[in-house]
């Protein structure tokens, strides 16, 4: 198990390098001069050139990029252009918001996706199976930026029962949450239904059966807990994607968080926050999926084997 644990380690710690320095890349290779798009055409010369300076542009780009990663390793990841404050410090301040809403989409999603799973594996090929199935493909085609709209006009226009925008009263979660959460559950419930299809026609599940052990302890129990690995590896991966959604998902709610500060770091053509906000959302992915992986060898001994 040590072996495994380094060898994901070390591997996580060389993705995480390389993430760094595509998203230095991102910021520095890119066509045209970033001083002139923040600072516009009309801008003197003096102006452009001291903003250069600030921003360490006009070093040669080797030099800016060991400057880059000794800050990262400091934990000075730059100062933001319009709000004159540390980058890491405004991240900060972001990520309790990005991670409540992340968390209860993951939950929504569970709550959704484990009875709908459950139904459909047990009554396979019959209409509650493609009832669920057809709302599971039905939720996954609906894109965040199209939901998100629907469910204000329904919930918050309409019908009056939920706040429209921001994170100022307990319920206004909710809708974010459905946005982001609904296509996750969607996949999970597909997935659960897989593994519960293929469990559920194993020697042991048909010993309890034949020794009149109930069928909802069965499934919940014997059958459900088998079927949890490849479950976890598609919540690990798709975790990343619920932090790429939630970009869109806290724009549409005006959602205080990470993502609604990357996008408007954007508008305002504020380079730094907007190369600190992409590099966090990729290491919080690595960290995640690294994470899943020494649960799944933790639970599957089978996978540590291999990886000796």
């Amino acid at each position: 198990m040590l072996t495994f644990l380094i060898r994901r380690i070390f591997s996580a710690i060389v993705i995480s390098f390389g993430v760094a320095t595509l998203v230095f890349l991102f910021i520095h290779l890119i066509p045209g001069d970033p001083v002139e798009v923040m600072l516009g055409d009309s801008a003197r010369p003096t102006d452009r050139e001291a903003l250069r300076h600030a921003l360490h542009l006009d070093l040669p780009l080797t030099t800016q990029y060991i400057d880059y990663f000794k800050g990262l390793f400091k934990g000075d990841w730059g100062l933001s252009i319009h709000q004159h404050k540390p980058v890491f410090d405004l991240i900060y301040e972001r990520i309790p918001a990005t991670l409540n809403l992340t968390i209860s989409a993951l939950f929504f999603a569970l709550l959704m996706a484990l009875p709908m799973g459950v139904i459909a594996a047990k009554n396979a090929g019959k209409w509650q199976d493609y009832s669920a199935m057809s709302f599971s493909l039905i939720a996954v085609s609906m894109p965040n930026f199209w939901l998100g709209p629907v469910l204000i006009l329904v919930f918050s226009v309409n019908l009056g029962w939920l706040p429209i925008s921001g994170n100022d009263y307990p319920q206004s979660i909710i809708l974010p949450a459905m946005t982001l959460g609904l296509s996750l559950s969607a996949i999970l419930a597909r997935m659960v239904r897989s593994s519960l299809l293929e469990v559920l026609n194993e020697d042991f599940i048909r010993t309890a059966m034949a020794k009149g052990v109930s069928e909802s302890q069965i499934i919940w129990k014997h059958a459900l807990g088998n079927a949890w690995l490849p479950v976890i590896t598609l919540l690990g991966l798709q975790l990343g994607a619920l932090l790429g959604g939630a970009v869109i998902t806290e724009a549409v709610f005006s959602w205080p968080g990470i993502g609604t500060l990357l996008i408007d770091s954007i508008g305002q053509r504020d380079y730094p926050i907007v190369q600190g906000c992409v590099l966090m959302i990729s290491l919080t992915y690595v960290v995640v999926n690294t994470l899943t992986d020494i649960l799944y060898a933790q639970l599957d001994p089978r996978i540590r084997l291999e990886a000796n």
